[in-house]
């Protein structure tokens, strides 16, 4: 499109006006949305549908916005982690066990029988879509943090749920994603449920300890945001090194 003697054409493809763009788009939602009462979260969601490509097609999907997207969710899984209390969520935590296996059972079996019974799909395929019915993020949780309810019982027994019903789907991905790689015989999935136990542990027990002897050693706010973000990365790309979504090494 020729406009004013400008050449221009979307969806735009330069990296200057993309950045540019999605900077606006972050200072200036939370803004107007403040004056409608409409959570952040919403407001970014919503903006990007617009500028997306079934939306007024400004913006093209590509892999700098698949990996923003990934960023975001590991940044959120690891928010949500760090507000936990975790008192609380030792004595709740049979109720988020429960939470976490009801969110997952029940989803899981009815989205299996309608796929099979109406969709027609195959036994592999009904189990990976319900699988999908059955995961969910904390896309909310930012909501939660800001009316300074995080450290509720409820949110509590809510975030832990989330982690069971999430291992669980992950663990489902896990196994499927072996049954097209030909991975599945023998011990795969034996050997895929040692690996993420070992390394849950690993991360649990060594990352905090890390953690202390950087602390102590350097005082720096920025070095020390950066080395709490590699650590998050860190324990996501590990995740995915053995078979799982980072989402989870995040959380942990």
């Amino acid at each position: 499109m020729d406009w004013i003697g400008l050449d221009l054409t979307f969806p735009i493809t330069d990296p200057t006006w993309i950045f540019l763009l999605v900077l606006l788009i972050i200072l200036f939602a939370p803004i107007l949305l403040n004056k409608l009462r409409i959570p952040h979260i919403i407001g970014m969601i919503l903006a990007g549908l617009a500028v997306g490509e079934h939306g007024f097609n400004i913006l093209a999907r590509d892999s700098s916005f698949e990996l923003f997207g990934k960023v975001g969710l590991y940044y959120i899984m690891f928010l949500a982690g760090l507000e936990m209390n975790m008192g609380d969520f030792k004595e709740t935590r049979n109720k988020a066990l429960v939470l976490g296996l009801l969110a997952f059972v029940i989803p899981i079996g009815i989205g299996f029988v309608a796929n099979i019974s109406y969709l027609k799909y195959s036994v592999v395929t009904s189990v990976l879509l319900a699988s999908m019915y059955a995961s969910h993020t904390l896309v909310a949780y930012p909501i939660v943090t800001r009316f300074g309810i995080s450290r509720h019982r409820s949110v509590s027994i809510a975030v832990g749920g989330t982690a069971v019903t999430d291992t669980l789907t992950l663990l489902v991905l896990a196994v499927i994603g072996g049954l097209f790689k030909g991975e599945t015989g023998g011990f795969f999935w034996l050997w895929l449920v040692v690996k993420v136990i070992f390394l849950g542990g690993f991360i649990i027990y060594f990352f905090p300890r890390i953690g202390r002897w950087f602390f102590h050693r350097y005082n720096d706010h920025v070095m020390q945001f950066i080395f709490v973000l590699a650590m998050v990365f860190l324990g996501a790309g590990l995740m995915e090194f053995v078979g799982m979504e980072g989402i989870l090494g995040a959380f942990l």
